[in-house]
């Protein structure tokens, strides 16, 4: 039994197509392989734990006697974003795919969001939220109409400059959104996306806030929580989850920040769950395709893992993973459906092959375990 589990999340960090894949668009996908071909990829401490050991992964070092026990997951829900993901992650497995809006959303919706808001709209498209404020950004200055798009995931999201849309009333637009997302247009997350700077140099800022779906039934966090435990949150987990299951949210508005909170939560005296998501690998990489950047990123978690795993006591347990893939190299800037990588490592554990995993959801039934709480699969 742990006292303490931390589970990474490595935000778009698959290791090769699902063999699935095909279904998705994804044939061949694999970010990893991407990252590998940059030359710019460093991970001592990850191939110590066994990362090159994983079925299908080449190119990186094999460790003749690795730190952690390692394999890969495949996923069994219907979908390759963020929500379905971390969802199947802590045992909900969503059969049916999110809607999702290639063609834009439709009267219903755009109409509701303007009587809701009082503002008209921009857009409404599938666009890269980079592009879209470069696109849009003037006009939406100039009208104070928000822009509205989507992606290949089921997402609405909604941009607006900080000097226009306070980040706080943009939130407030967002909340009403999520109210009229039900039913068949239920989306998995309306996010916030404001933006600052000037004309032909708007940027992202660095208060994205998403609002989720609930999930449609009890997951291993809410478990967790009802078994006594504490479920801390690290970015944007609490959001995902709708605040379901979670004990305390800790926000952070980029990878340096998460990691940097994990660590100072492994200095606290706390049982239970920390959920860690780090975004970066795949808001500012991944969907970029900046794959020279992805790699860079991955280095730099690596280098803050090894000093990580030497905080750790005798009965916590890490385990690293991703919840999709996000290939910088494709010819889209979408999500991949990937195998997802899944290293667990203790101190007094015996290192192992884990093979190939049928579902992300074996994680939740290894975190229950480990903290011997009761858990039922959500199928």
């Amino acid at each position: 039994m742990k006292k303490r589990v931390f589970l990474i999340v490595l935000d778009s960090f698959g290791i090769g197509a699902a063999p699935d894949a095909h279904e998705f668009g994804d044939a061949g996908a694999n970010t990893l392989g991407s990252l590998i071909k940059t030359g710019e990829l460093r991970v001592p401490h990850l191939e110590e734990l066994g990362l090159g050991l994983i079925e299908g992964v080449n190119g990186l070092k094999k460790a003749s006697a690795p730190r952690a026990s390692f394999g890969r997951m495949a996923e069994k829900s219907r979908g390759k974003d963020t929500t379905v993901g971390h969802w199947e992650l802590a045992g909900l497995i969503s059969h049916a795919p999110l809607p999702t809006y290639p063609d834009g959303f439709p009267s219903e919706v755009t109409d509701a969001f303007e009587k809701a808001t009082g503002r008209g709209i921009l857009c409404n498209a599938t666009y890269s939220g980079t592009d879209v404020i470069r696109d849009f950004g003037e006009e939406h200055l100039r009208t104070g109409k928000l822009i509205v798009y989507t992606s290949a995931d089921s997402v609405f999201q909604v941009a607006a400059h900080e000097d226009t849309v306070p980040k706080e009333l943009l939130y407030e637009y967002c909340l009403a959104a999520r109210k009229i997302l039900t039913g068949k247009h239920a989306v998995g997350r309306v996010i916030a996306r404001p933006f600052e700077g000037s004309v032909g140099a708007f940027v992202r800022s660095a208060y994205r806030r998403d609002f989720s779906l609930e999930p449609s039934g009890k997951t291993v966090l809410d478990a967790i929580k009802d078994g006594g435990l504490d479920v801390i949150s690290v970015g944007k987990i609490a959001d995902i989850f709708a605040g379901h299951g979670i004990t305390e949210a800790i926000p952070s508005h980029s990878n340096e920040e998460g990691m940097h909170m994990t660590s100072r939560l492994a200095k606290r005296d706390f049982s239970g769950l920390a959920f860690v998501n780090l975004v970066d690998f795949d808001s500012k990489y991944g969907h970029r395709q900046d794959a020279v950047g992805y790699a860079r990123a991955i280095s730099d978690f690596d280098a803050w893992l090894g000093g990580f795993v030497e905080e750790l006591k005798e009965d916590d347990m890490l385990i690293i993973t991703a919840d999709h893939g996000c290939d910088p190299s494709d010819d889209s800037t979408d999500h991949t459906r990937e195998y997802v990588p899944l290293i667990i490592y203790g101190k007094s554990d015996s290192p192992k092959s884990l093979g190939t995993l049928d579902g992300f959801y074996n994680v939740a039934k290894i975190v229950s375990s480990a903290l011997d709480v009761p858990f039922s699969l959500q199928k």
